[in-house]
């Protein structure tokens, strides 16, 4: 593929004549695209003496990859330009499925490190495990490799295999894997199960193209086990498919209301979504939990069941997105999402947050540490809506949570281990779950009954040490529970499955312990 900077003339004249082209249709039917036109004459303009005059040779696709992102910026922060090379990466995973081998995996070391394998995938079915490193693929050392090297080594079509040289902690010498690849699914239920005798806990992580049969099946399974209320975790779901949401919020409502309908500048834009009577599960007290990442589609979700007074809304203020976007594909590969339409809750919420300030102070916000404090001073200010019942509820920004719990804060070096990019809880818990399996000490048992001995608590803050992390341990000690529960939750999941792990670390997430108790406050909406 040649340079733009080596066929300046060509490429110039090819570059005119499109945006010339594209500004005279544009000036032909809206009548201020003159401006456009004119614009654009400029930027042609700019091309042409850069191309000729500056410096040194142009990476002309990555400076108009950001002049994309640019426009579309100016727009919203949600509107979006999508390189070429960046279109597969950004959409697979509301796709549901890809061709390959099914890990989740990490660079720690040096060596691909399989973090988990896919439940059901080619490589859970020839024995691979957590905690397993990958150090040559089809004979050729893997030492240093790039995920981007990975993916186009261990992904490929469906039917074909690859070779893969092992090491695996307390195991002595490597061994070879021959891992014939498959449909891989994204699933966007990362996991479901039964807190007690009678919760269900379902966390969605996003809204794919197969999230709505995702949470059916879920909800059967628990139904199955003895479920009679559910806690339904958003938090940091940032959301995905419309049509996804829509299809999941009447899983949860037994009325023919209106969930959410939208409106934006042309008619094909303005659509409304109604439940259906004969869909959804409404016999059981429902609570979902939302955070400040919890976005978009969550939003839609569980404004229709506050509005409608399904359930009970607990946790923090959601982010606040309320804009539609639809993605077109572009002729060279690259593809842009567009904001076409608003959307509105039930009750006629628009809850998008402004963003008049620009892109980083519209992300910049969300982080604050007093960001509820600042949304509860406010709150007189932002308009007021009712529900089906008659309770408030407010636009403005984000849904705002019938029952406000925020995480449990912790401490600065806590944050600092946890969050290594070295992967420390669980490189740990990869060795400590060596001698652990030795014990044959059962799933539940390690689940309900197990807990962290202090001593190797120590351990693994003198491993932190050794991997030259310096941390204050009086500081440090105040989170130990905490800091504990994660190292088991790692233990569980590189021992059994990413069930396990989910299971201890729920037990000890502060929100959910707390939101179990409004259960009851829940149930007063079925009568």
């Amino acid at each position: 593929m040649h340079k733009i900077f080596r066929r300046p003339v060509k490429i110039g004249i090819i570059i005119t004549v499109v945006t010339l082209c594209f500004a005279v249709a544009l000036a032909n039917v809206y009548p201020q695209a003159t401006n456009i036109y004119e614009k654009i004459k400029v930027m042609n303009e700019m091309i042409s003496l850069i191309n000729k005059n500056y410096v040194e040779p142009v990476e002309w696709d990555e400076v108009m990859d950001g002049a994309f992102r640019g426009l579309l910026e100016k727009l919203d922060p949600h509107s979006s330009y999508i390189p070429k090379k960046k279109f597969q990466e950004v959409n697979e995973p509301f796709k549901g499925k890809f061709d390959g081998i099914g890990i989740e995996f990490d660079i720690l070391g040096g060596y691909i490190t399989v973090i988990a394998p896919v439940p059901g995938s080619p490589s859970e079915k020839v024995g691979i495990r957590s905690g397993d490193q990958f150090i040559e693929i089809e004979g050729e050392s893997a030492y240093k490799i790039t995920k981007e090297e990975v993916f186009k080594k261990l992904r490929g079509p469906r039917g074909t295999s690859v070779n893969v040289t092992v090491r695996r902690r307390g195991v002595k010498d490597s061994f070879e894997v021959n891992i014939v690849r498959g449909v891989i699914p994204i699933f966007s239920v990362t996991s479901s199960f039964m807190i007690n005798e009678t919760t269900g806990y379902i966390r969605l992580s996003r809204f794919s193209a197969t999230t709505s049969d995702e949470i059916d099946n879920a909800l059967n399974k628990l139904k199955s086990q003895g479920m009679s209320q559910l806690l339904f975790d958003l938090r940091t779901n940032s959301g995905g498919y419309l049509e996804q949401a829509v299809a999941v919020a009447d899983q949860f409502i037994t009325t023919q209301d209106t969930l959410v309908y939208t409106k934006g500048r042309i008619r094909s834009s303005h659509q409304v979504f109604q439940a259906h009577s004969n869909v959804g599960y409404g016999n059981f007290p429902l609570i979902i939990l939302l955070d400040r990442w919890s976005a978009s589609a969550s939003e839609i979700v569980s404004g229709a069941v506050q509005d409608l007074d399904r359930g009970l809304i607990v946790g923090e203020t959601s982010f606040g997105k309320g804009l539609v976007q639809r993605q077109w594909s572009l002729s060279d590969g690259s593809a842009v999402r567009v904001t076409i339409a608003r959307y509105y809750t039930p009750s006629g919420r628009l809850i998008q947050r402004p963003y008049e300030n620009g892109k980083r102070e519209y992300y910049r916000g969300i982080g604050k540490k007093d960001r509820e404090e600042i949304l509860d001073s406010l709150k007189s200010e932002r308009p007021v809506y009712w529900s089906k019942s008659g309770r408030a509820v407010y636009g403005g920004g984000g849904i705002t949570p019938d029952i406000h719990i925020s995480y449990a804060e912790y401490s600065d070096p806590t944050f600092k281990v946890l969050r290594d990019p070295k992967r420390l809880a669980f490189n740990w818990a990869s060795d400590y779950a060596v001698s652990l399996r030795d014990t044959k000490i059962s799933r539940n048992e390690f689940i309900f009954s197990y807990e962290i001995p202090s001593d190797a608590y120590f351990q693994f803050l003198e491993y932190v040490k050794n991997q030259g992390l310096e941390i204050d341990n009086e500081e440090i000690n105040q989170d130990n529970e905490y800091i504990k529960n994660i190292l088991k939750a790692e233990i569980a999941g590189l021992i059994w499955d990413k069930e396990a792990k989910y299971q201890v670390k729920v037990a000890g997430d502060n929100v959910i312990r707390e939101a179990i108790i409004y259960l009851p406050e829940a149930e007063k909406f079925l009568n």
